[in-house]
């Protein structure tokens, strides 16, 4: 996927998230309202990033080019014993 089109799904996300955030708290005041978009937006952008990453959750901690990362973990465990 392009990083153009990643960035606007993650935008929508977020969007969506503050809208929903705002929403809610807007039902208390609109000091809440405020805050509520605010940390619907963070946790809209925070879905985004884990659903639409290209890696996935812990796909940056893993080589890329690297299948079986839990035999070679295994086997350097064994060689520094």
């Amino acid at each position: 996927m392009g990083r153009i089109r990643t960035a606007i799904s993650r935008a929508k996300y977020a969007a969506v998230g503050a809208a929903v955030g705002a929403a809610v708290g807007g039902l208390v005041n609109r000091n809440a309202a405020s805050t509520g978009g605010a940390l619907g937006g963070l946790a809209g952008a925070t879905i985004g990033e884990v659903r639409v990453g290209e890696c996935g959750l812990l796909g940056g901690l893993r080589s890329e080019d690297d299948g079986d990362s839990a035999d070679d973990d295994a086997e350097s465990v064994e060689s520094a014993a």
